[in-house]
């Protein structure tokens, strides 16, 4: 029987499952992977939601309230939590202690079908957790729009992002204050703001490169097939750091296990974890090591202004 209803989608998805892989084994690691799955979908039903699949290290749900999702949502990052808190308590690997979970959601019509859900909806989720970072919840206007009004006061805009697969962009917002968290802070790299809004920015690595426009903006850097700026190294985690276009400049942010480090032209490195900087004239980003290391896998990037650059590059943006 297919029925089409206003849903909102929740992709939840664990990070850093496959260290387990390489501490635990194979079968103590899926039976761990598992576990924890298992657990992450009981503030579903417990909030009126329904599990529409598994994903081997996530889960796909659908809620009729955008209200449920959240608080679900919430409970579910409580979940993880409890489980890390109980493997460092106890000693546990590595690998369990810092597993970390990203959430996406999005609200449309949704065709329920087979036991399966399709619809617009549904695509965005599931792309939009590919941006999503570490312990991070990210949501599209449509399920702001259905929240109460103190509750959309917690989200922080994204501005637009263009997702993998679609032609129009989404507004999207980042959940801020989590029960024991806070927004990763800001680390400002240089002295002031540009005057000037940069035109573009340019990412090489090896013989790969690109420039990318702000309107192109969200970037993600990893070796994963989803990643826009794809750096193919065992290294860099799958999606490693995000660039967004926000309040006139170009800002990495730190999505990784190992960590994200920046080093400017004065020489100055800049070390994220969870954290973000503003990108400004040109430098190197090491992606899971310190661009001061020789071993390290390191993107460079040079922020563009076309004004003190040859009108040629203007260009490779159209």
């Amino acid at each position: 029987m297919t029925q089409i209803s206003d849903l909102t989608v929740l992709f939840a998805d664990l990070r850093g499952s496959t260290a387990l892989y390489e501490t635990l084994g194979n079968a103590e690691a899926t039976s761990v992977v598992t576990h924890c799955v298992g657990s992450l979908t009981r503030p579903v039903s417990d909030f009126g939601g329904h599990v529409v699949k598994t994903l081997g290290d996530g889960l796909m749900a659908v809620f009729p309230r955008p209200t449920s999702a959240l608080q679900a949502a919430a409970v579910i990052h409580e979940v993880l939590d409890a489980i890390t808190s109980r493997g460092h308590q106890h000693g546990a690997s590595t690998g369990l202690r810092d597993l970390k979970l990203q959430i996406a959601m999005a609200r449309g019509e949704v065709v329920e079908m087979a036991g399966d859900c399709y619809g617009d909806a549904v695509n965005v989720a599931a792309r939009l957790l590919d941006h999503a970072g570490d312990n991070e919840t990210l949501v599209t206007a449509e399920v702001l729009q259905g929240l109460p009004e103190q509750t959309r006061s917690r989200f922080r805009c994204l501005d637009r992002m263009v997702l993998r697969g679609r032609v129009e962009p989404v507004q999207v917002f980042v959940l801020g204050g989590r029960p024991g968290t806070d927004l990763p802070p800001t680390q400002f790299a240089g002295d002031s703001a540009p005057v000037s809004e940069p035109d573009g920015l340019r990412l090489e690595w090896v013989d790969h490169h690109d420039i990318f426009a702000s309107r192109q903006m969200p970037v993600v850097l990893g070796r994963g097939p989803q990643s826009e700026f794809r750096v193919d190294d065992s290294r860099v985690s799958r999606s490693h750091a995000r660039v967004d276009w926000h309040g006139g400049a170009f800002q990495l942010t730190d999505l990784s296990y190992n960590g994200t480090y920046v080093r400017f032209a004065d020489g100055e490195i800049v070390s994220l974890r969870r954290g973000s900087c503003t990108l400004h004239g040109s430098g190197e980003i090491g992606l899971g090591g310190s661009p001061g290391d020789p071993a390290a896998t390191c993107v460079l990037f040079d922020v563009l202004r076309f004004g003190d650059t040859q009108p040629l590059l203007a260009a490779d943006l159209l």
